[in-house]
């Protein structure tokens, strides 16, 4: 299920990254200088207080947002220096992206949601439409292929997104609050789907306010006030 590289080396480095917001009363240094590595494989949950970092972080690893200082590279491969077309294939081919309110493509079918990113990097029709059914099935959702989102529970929506997100095998997966949305049975279903998947090698990394989706994790790295704090022991 995974484009990981081997289990051990490194699937995401990011060295000295800062990010400032100019807000009106005063800069805000919302990443002051962090280092992280993931190696491939990993379940690591990024945890801190509102305000600490944890999604700038994750949306600058994503590409949705610039640093204005620091190195980023996935599976080796250093973004820094590329040019805006081809920054653009590294991401979409190494990293795949959960968010928090699903953000499905409503008059779109679960099957055609998830197959979007395989068709916008290149597939073809049969093939994106393949790699799409294969992935509802493995998450237990190939009854749903030909439903609309807005007539799928709130746990059902998130197990889409994530199948979206894995439909091009990324390098890692990033999700920000996945579970932010769902009940505490929608809860578990993903944080079961996570473990499954991770344990079928892929690398994940999760921005979370939830102690239940932290525990859920391999590693937590803490992040308070831009920086990255005592790091909690990894789960044996």
């Amino acid at each position: 299920m995974s484009g990981s590289p081997a289990a051990g080396s490194p699937a995401l480095e990011v060295h000295g990254l800062r990010k400032t917001y100019d807000a009106r009363s005063a800069p805000v240094r919302a990443l002051r200088g962090i280092d992280l590595v993931v190696d491939a494989g990993e379940f690591v949950a990024l945890t801190g207080p509102s305000g600490s970092g944890k999604s700038t972080l994750l949306h600058v690893v994503a590409g949705l947002e610039p640093a204005d200082e620091g190195t980023i590279a996935l599976a080796g491969t250093a973004l820094d220096g590329l040019s805006a077309a081809r920054l653009a294939r590294v991401r979409r081919r190494h990293v795949g992206l959960v968010f928090q309110f699903f953000n499905l493509v409503d008059h779109m079918t679960a099957l055609e949601n998830v197959a979007l990113p395989a068709l916008i990097a290149g597939a073809g029709a049969s093939a994106a439409t393949d790699r799409a059914r294969d992935l509802l099935d493995r998450l237990g959702l190939l009854d749903k292929s030909a439903e609309l989102p807005p007539a799928l529970s709130g746990g059902q929506r998130q197990r889409v997104a994530i199948a979206r997100a894995l439909v091009n095998q990324p390098t890692v997966l990033l999700a920000d609050e996945p579970t932010g949305a769902l009940d505490s049975a929608g809860t578990a279903d993903v944080l079961e789907l996570f473990s499954r998947i991770n344990e079928l090698g892929q690398t994940i990394l999760v921005v979370t306010h939830s102690p239940e989706v932290a525990a859920a994790a391999r590693r937590q790295v803490q992040l308070h006030d831009g920086c990255i704090v005592e790091p909690v022991p990894a789960v044996p």
